[in-house]
């Protein structure tokens, strides 16, 4: 059979590689057809679905998204570290396209397929550990967090999870209980799933540079004194804390946590979800101090813009819950599968880890040039292509979200998209996608550094 790709609506720029990797303004941001789109959003959608930059894509590729007026912005947030190869990546585009033509569902437990094992295998050679593993798909990172919990208090026959301070696991009710940051993710939408406690996070800029193994004894022992080793199922963490600012653990942190796990029973879950697939400069942020979890969650950069999100973990673990427990009726969608065979292929084929932490370098370089100037940015930390610059008040030390903001939007007026995060609101995080020009990528920091500059001398 030959497939042919569906026409295009004339006018409408081509997506993918064959995009022009340019930043280019024709209108004001947001131009006038993006504010008309942002009016019946307003009339349509819900007010709680909120909106970081009110342009509305017509077509992305490489490090740039074009919007409905004809504005080409640097992308440097990848859709929160999911197109972690590109939009409409060329291989992807491929094989979506193949399975569209073969079948969209038929539900893997109601009628199976190879590509799902196909992800499953992939995934379970790739995650860190060379033990027998298990893989089950879902659609969502949340809900794969919220399996892994679930598969975590079926085969160890406790109930108590603990989470950790400046966390973000997802926004459904037991992952907003596990989530620490309360405005916008949990304001008003309690009561949360029970038998979830907190645990203090090692912050090194936060916690005068805690040693890893003392700040993961902190933990351990509040853990011992509140909740008690034998009434707790998992811990969850990120290996670098994402939405709570990307906070890098001091070094003997994760295996010092892992250490008093594997002694108790306890089941050691790492969300990877926005540090997953390439991002840090590893195929995974555990890899980074030898962590081999007993059970990972993955999503985001899984495949390519498709939603796609796994559970991966020990053998003995993941085959403990009764046929039929795990599940549901899209997870490992045909159509995602093929996306994540595509996504895994071109990470691997392109040497895509390799080109994380050359843009980790650039980025880090740059923007430590940058604090070394500039007191108001207190820190730049993160690995590879996850970095991010935290901002003071120079004077008091204290975050300092509202010039976060205004920075922030004011790299937006100039087309480049950025995200904020941390639990203080004061932390600028760059996630741009591994297939962005290095030129591109200096521009973008550029513009970011002018922002500084001109908040500086308006202040």
């Amino acid at each position: 059979m030959t497939l042919v790709a569906p026409a295009r609506p004339t006018g409408t720029p081509l997506g993918g590689p064959s995009l022009a990797q340019e930043r280019k303004l024709v209108t004001s941001i947001p131009g006038p057809k993006s504010k008309a789109l942002s009016e019946r959003k307003a009339r349509a959608v819900s007010a709680g679905v909120g909106i970081a930059l009110p342009v509305y894509v017509a077509a992305a590729g490489g490090g740039v998204l074009v919007d409905i007026d004809g504005n080409s912005l640097i992308d440097l947030g990848s859709g929160i570290a999911v197109t972690g190869v590109g939009n409409s990546a060329p291989r992807v585009v491929e094989a979506v396209a193949a399975q569209l033509a073969q079948f969209t569902h038929t539900c893997f437990t109601v009628a199976p397929y190879d590509s799902y094992i196909e992800v499953a295998e992939a995934l379970n050679r790739l995650t860190p550990g060379d033990h027998e593993k298990r893989s089950v798909l879902f659609n969502s990172g949340a809900e794969a967090v919220e399996n892994a919990v679930k598969i975590a208090r079926h085969f160890t026959g406790k109930q108590a999870i603990v989470a950790f301070d400046h966390a973000y696991h997802g926004r459904t009710n037991l992952t907003m209980g596990l989530t620490a940051k309360n405005q916008p993710y949990k304001s008003g939408f309690g009561p949360f799933a029970p038998e979830v406690y907190r645990a203090p996070m090692s912050y090194p800029l936060r916690d005068g540079g805690l040693d890893g193994v003392v700040a993961a004894n902190r933990a351990i022992s509040q853990i011992e004194k509140q909740v008690g080793a034998s009434n707790l199922a998992a811990i969850i963490i990120e290996p670098i804390q994402g939405e709570g600012g990307f906070i890098v653990p001091a070094p003997g942190f994760l295996a010092t946590l892992l250490a008093w796990c594997r002694a108790n029973e306890v089941v050691f879950i790492a969300d990877e979800i926005q540090t997953g697939f390439a991002r840090t400069g590893h195929m995974f942020a555990c890899e980074f101090e030898g962590i081999v979890p007993d059970m990972i969650c993955t999503a985001k950069g899984i495949a390519g813009g498709l939603p796609l999100s796994a559970v991966t973990g020990r053998a003995d673990i993941m085959d403990s819950p009764q046929a039929g427990g795990l599940g549901g009726t899209y997870g490992g969608n045909p159509l995602a599968c093929a996306a994540a065979l595509a996504t895994i292929d071109t990470y691997e084929t392109d040497n895509l880890v390799e080109r994380a932490a050359t843009l980790g370098q650039i980025m880090g370089d740059r923007l430590t040039a940058l604090a070394a100037v500039d007191s108001r940015i207190i820190e730049v930390r993160g690995r590879g292509a996850m970095t991010a610059i935290e901002i003071v008040d120079p004077a008091t030390g204290e975050p300092d979200a509202g010039l976060t903001n205004r920075v922030i939007a004011a790299c937006h007026a100039q087309g480049v998209i950025l995200l904020g995060c941390g639990t203080y609101g004061n932390v600028i995080r760059l996630l741009p996608p591994l297939s962005i020009p290095d030129d591109l990528l200096l521009e973008g920091l550029q513009v970011l550094a002018d922002a500084l500059a001109a908040d500086s001398a308006a202040a």
